[in-house]
């Protein structure tokens, strides 16, 4: 039976506008780039653990924390505008070219979500060693909303048809936030295509309301930082 090579990517430019170098910024004592790495690590599932940045003092910070950064971001790919989907399947390119080894599985983790539990990681992983119907694994929130859109008449309108009529949450259908960035396995041919999951996904369901918070502002870190505080008053293990 073959080997499945899991390969671990996670984003971290240096550029950023609503906070510089956000990645290195301290969330309970450490950079926002430790978190990934260590929970990739913990996981024990990774094969490789790269960081994809253009950054000198994020790679270095990377190494430190036991990520490799064999090579840099090319700046056509360290923009505002490029999507992390172009980002991941360049860097998978640049790691499967540099180490001369085609991965099988990868995962995908982000430095702005930091609220993960490292069990999803395996799990993701393992779901997709053991399940070969599936395509990705990743973290969802589950939640009770109603959503509106604005139509191409530019009139509002629920998303769903459902949501027409308010109900209770408790019997209401049920809606899942994807939270990729949280923990997110998928097998590597779709990433080579561009795609971060493929069609046949199987949910890691939370419903904890701290996975929502999402590192892009000076508030968003003082929301993360007063979050680990009453993590560890409670001596609560999370991430």
């Amino acid at each position: 039976m073959k080997t499945l090579k899991v390969i671990c990517i996670i984003p971290a430019r240096g550029g950023s506008k609503g906070i510089k170098l956000k990645n290195l910024k301290l969330l309970g004592g450490k950079p926002l780039i430790y978190y990934p790495i260590n929970a990739a690590i913990q996981s024990g599932v990774c094969d490789k653990i790269i960081v994809s940045t253009d950054s000198k003092i994020i790679a270095k910070k990377a190494k430190q924390y036991g990520a490799e950064v064999p090579f840099f971001r090319e700046k056509k790919y360290s923009g505002d505008l490029v999507s992390t989907e172009e980002t991941l399947k360049n860097a998978l390119k640049q790691a499967e070219d540099f180490f001369e080894q085609k991965y099988d599985i990868c995962v995908f983790l982000t430095c702005t979500n930091p609220f993960r539990k490292i069990a999803w990681i395996k799990y993701a992983v393992n779901y997709l060693k053991n399940n070969s119907n599936y395509d990705s694994v990743f973290s969802v929130h589950n939640l009770y909303r109603h959503f509106w859109h604005i139509k191409k008449n530019k009139q509002p309108a629920k998303v769903l048809g459902w949501m027409k009529n308010y109900t209770s949450r408790q019997i209401a259908p049920k809606l899942y936030r994807e939270d990729t960035g949280l923990a997110c396995a998928t097998r590597s041919k779709f990433w080579r295509r561009g795609k971060r999951i493929g069609k046949r996904v199987h949910f890691i369901i939370n419903n904890d309301s701290i996975t929502g918070v999402d590192i892009n502002s000076k508030m968003d870190l003082f929301l993360a930082n007063s979050v680990i505080k009453y993590l560890k008053k409670k001596k609560i293990k999370y991430y």
